[in-house]
């Protein structure tokens, strides 16, 4: 075909003919237009040093100092042992238990959870959660320092637990020996794993309108004048030996009304039921965590926008929509379908009875068995996003780590021998820390983030192999990516974080691109 007639033609007219866009390869010289296949898989609620710290060649646990370890009391002082793990390390339920009583008198430094000469707690038990929310993991970060990890922590010394992985205990960890694993990959913003998924979405902060005239009122968190602390309550224990900080409010939303911490999606499926004799596909508006439906541009709009095929999939998305008991269960549960997970969900472009979400947001079945049917057959959009159900996604409070590492680790076994695997990048990563410890200090960007570091390992035919990237990469450096694939616009957030990051003498976030070698 004439080469001008190839340039003219759109990229999605050309990917159906088996072509490569204008600039693009041919057999003997691959670039970035030899990707057809971008796929996004997301786990959950790890820091880099909780599962990768030990990784050689990793800036892991070993680089780190007595600075960044030694962690300090409310006041600023050092403490003498770390708190005690309030509740117990292990989750409810689960036995054998690790009680709190078990867990006093901690050393003041990182200790691992699977030591079998300590709590020999294994990757296949769940522990208990750990606070990730917006404003107490900045205070956590302390300005980058890392020292206050327990000191605003619910947890006590758990933040300081990591686990000693290698390629026998880990199925990820012998995948990242083989391809790429990013070590300065952080979180795109501060907390949890609402804000964080909206971020991959849109690179935005939701927005509650008038959240002081709304049945939200109540959640509008009480700020200190410094704009990233929490006013503490006067009953607030002084010291974190005695106990978990109490705070005057940590809410939902910010005081210029952002929502920062878990809101529940407007439409079904949702944590929040329909009202009484309600539209079945909406979720209750008078329920103070039922955020509005959210207008930002996000990057399915670009991917629209550009005729490039996309989807959301949603591990037992379909099972949720059937069954709300499948919805945010307790510990182990099966399949505990996360419906904050979902952050299309919360776009009013993307409402229930649109074409869009007809054709974007998917059911990936439980088990993620309808993912992995369209990966054996070869039918995967151009930018494909994966989201493994709750008792698959590795989140400390109802899972463990060892499931969904075997899971996300097949579903790679799968797409390695996908008919579309030859021109396929894999981007596997969590969506915040857990709340967990990390020594790497987060670069100073804008607002919102970004926050700790967590794993990130990019799979491909074109990663460089047994490489460790030391690259500055945050959550929005997969957005980047697609961006640059398929030459689209800049979303606004990617724009404003890349200013802030050079305005504090820092550098803009990398793309991944660093991660790949063409020359294959």
């Amino acid at each position: 075909m004439n080469k001008k007639l190839v340039c003219a033609i759109p990229l999605a007219a050309l990917t159906a003919l088996g072509l490569y866009a204008c600039g693009g390869h041919d057999s003997n010289h691959a670039d970035l237009s030899s990707v057809q296949n971008i796929v996004v898989i997301y786990a959950e609620n790890r820091s880099f040093d909780n599962l990768y710290g030990t990784f050689p060649g990793a800036n892991g646990i070993q680089n780190a100092t007595t600075v960044n370890t030694q962690q300090l009391d409310r006041n600023g002082s050092v403490l003498p042992i770390l708190p005690a793990v309030w509740g117990g390390l292990t989750a409810t339920g689960v036995t054998p238990a690790i009680t709190q009583a078990m867990t006093v008198n901690l050393p003041n430094t990182p200790f691992a959870i699977d030591d079998p000469a300590g709590f020999n707690t294994a990757l296949s038990v769940t522990t208990r959660d750990l606070y990730h929310r917006f404003y107490e993991n900045q205070m956590q970060i302390d300005g980058g320092k890392n020292d206050k990890f327990a000191a605003w922590a619910d947890s006590g010394g758990l933040v300081m637990g990591h686990y000693s992985t290698n390629a026998d205990k880990l199925p990820l960890y012998k995948i990242a020996q083989q391809y790429t694993l990013a070590d300065n990959f952080f979180m795109s913003a501060f907390g949890g794993s609402f804000l964080d998924h909206q971020w991959l979405a849109c690179a935005c902060t939701p927005t509650y309108p008038n959240a002081d005239k709304s049945p939200a009122a109540g959640s509008i968190s009480a700020v200190n004048s410094d704009g990233v602390s929490l006013q503490l309550a006067a009953n607030s224990p002084v010291s974190a030996l005695t106990g978990i900080p109490k705070f005057v409010n940590s809410g939902n939303l910010s005081p210029d009304f952002y929502a920062i911490n878990t809101m529940q999606p407007p439409y079904q499926p949702s944590g929040n039921p329909p009202a009484a004799g309600g539209d079945p596909t909406l979720a209750d508006p008078s329920v103070a965590t039922t955020l509005p439906p959210q207008t930002q541009q996000h990057i399915g709009d670009l991917l629209n926008n550009a005729g490039v095929s996309w989807a959301w999939y949603g591990g037992s998305w379909a099972a949720a929509l059937a069954d709300r008991t499948k919805i945010n269960g307790a510990v182990n549960v099966v399949p505990d379908f996360q419906t904050h997970h979902q952050p299309f969900n919360y776009f009013a472009d993307l409402a229930p009875g649109t074409a869009n979400r007809a054709q974007h947001l998917l059911d990936g079945g439980t088990d993620g068995a309808e993912f992995i049917k369209a990966i054996d057959a070869g039918t995967l959009p151009q930018v494909a996003f994966y989201k493994p159900q709750g008792n698959l996604n590795e989140h400390a409070g109802y899972t463990d780590v060892a499931s969904g590492d075997a899971h996300i680790a097949n579903v790679i076994q799968h797409l390695q021998a996908s008919p579309q695997w030859k021109n396929m990048v894999v981007v596997v990563t969590y969506d915040e820390n857990g709340g967990f410890w990390d020594h790497v200090a987060p670069p100073k960007g804008d607002r919102w983030g970004p926050g700790t570091r967590i794993p990130a390992l990019v799979i491909s035919p074109y990663a460089k192999k047994g490489f460790v990237d030391h690259t500055q990469y945050d959550t929005t450096s997969i957005l980047r990516l697609i961006t640059h694939r398929f030459s689209l616009p800049s979303l606004a957030g990617l724009t404003t974080r890349d200013a802030a990051l050079v305005a504090n003498g820092g550098k803009p976030m990398g793309d991944l691109t660093n991660a790949l070698d063409f020359s294959q």
